[in-house]
């Protein structure tokens, strides 16, 4: 798998980036990293910053007509099956996960609800709208934790604490959160742990230690506020089971490429007991603080490497 570039191809590459998501800059930092370094695999690369503006995408995309299309994109819009289902409209071939996986896989609940069927354990859940979780009740006995039902990169998670007066805060104010529905979920003590998966291969486990309470957007993209080990301090058998976790549920979901899936470990629990998935990223950011890049170098394999391997695996389902 990892002789992915033994002779340049010349391709070109339209690489996409920005977008019109609450993750619009980590995507412009994660395309310019991938634009850069495909240039240097000996691609031809076009950049393209994605306007909410489907004609003038549309004209990038056929005037010239790249090989290939990037997908760097990152939120709504970009991987949740919408810019897919454009480049399958056009029969371009793309990295990453197909219209129905994307869709999917950006679901939170949705997700849970089809992995559960495979066995995948993840924390007690109910999806509610913003006005019943607005209303002043708790749905559950906190800690517990709130969250966009189909929002990427932590963004909008917020930990309910015990002895706060409502989900929505002493202020009033319910911090971050994105569209009409919530997941509420039960809070998982203990620790962060990650899995890229590449292919038909779990790279490795990363645990991630912040300073918040809880991993959010603010700690996983700036520096200094996370701290990655790799490989994860451990036990062997809860390293396996993640790892097995994360590529079940990387082909149950028909993710393609590369993904990315978060777990909570409660290190008080016997065995793998206390392994809980929580979600899955099925397009992971691409900057130099991002997490699958880092496991990728882990086992040898450079990140000029990675986006060629993407680039020469990419596909179009209706070309």
């Amino acid at each position: 798998m990892t002789e992915v570039l033994l002779h340049a191809h010349k391709k070109h590459v339209a690489v996409l980036m920005g977008g019109w998501s609450a993750e619009r800059e980590v995507s412009l930092v994660s395309g310019a990293g991938v634009a850069k370094a495909l240039e240097e695999e000996g691609y031809r690369v076009t950049a393209i910053d994605v306007q909410r503006d489907l004609g003038g995408l549309m004209h990038a995309l056929t005037n010239p007509r790249p090989d290939v299309v990037f997908n760097a994109l990152h939120g709504r819009g970009g991987e949740d099956g919408t810019i897919q289902g454009v480049l399958e409209f056009l029969g371009l071939p793309y990295t990453h996960s197909g219209v129905q996986a994307a869709a999917i896989a950006m679901d939170k609940a949705m997700t849970k609800r089809v992995l559960d069927t495979v066995g995948i354990r993840s924390p007690k859940g109910m999806v509610l709208s913003r006005g019943e979780i607005a209303g002043g009740a708790h749905p559950m006995p906190a800690p517990y934790i709130v969250k966009p039902v189909d929002e990427g990169s932590t963004v909008g998670v917020t930990l309910v604490r015990e002895g706060q007066n409502s989900p929505v805060g002493d202020d009033g104010f319910f911090g971050g959160t994105f569209g009409e529905r919530v997941l509420v979920e039960e809070f998982i003590p203990g620790r962060e742990l990650t899995v890229g998966v590449m292919g038909d291969r779990a790279l490795a486990v990363t645990e991630i230690v912040f300073q918040a309470q809880v991993y959010d957007y603010t700690a996983k993209y700036s520096a200094g506020h996370a701290v990655h080990t790799i490989p994860a301090a451990i036990p062997e058998a809860v390293a396996e089971e993640a790892k097995r976790m994360a590529v079940l549920a990387h082909h149950t979901l028909g993710c393609r490429g590369v993904s990315r899936s978060d777990f909570r470990w409660d290190d008080g629990r016997p065995g793998t007991d206390g392994l809980y998935f929580l979600e899955i990223n099925n397009q992971p950011g691409m900057t130099p603080l991002s997490l699958v890049p880092e496991q990728a170098a882990h086992v040898g394999i450079s990140y000029g490497a990675l986006v060629g391997w993407l680039v020469e695996n990419a596909a179009c389902q209706l070309a």
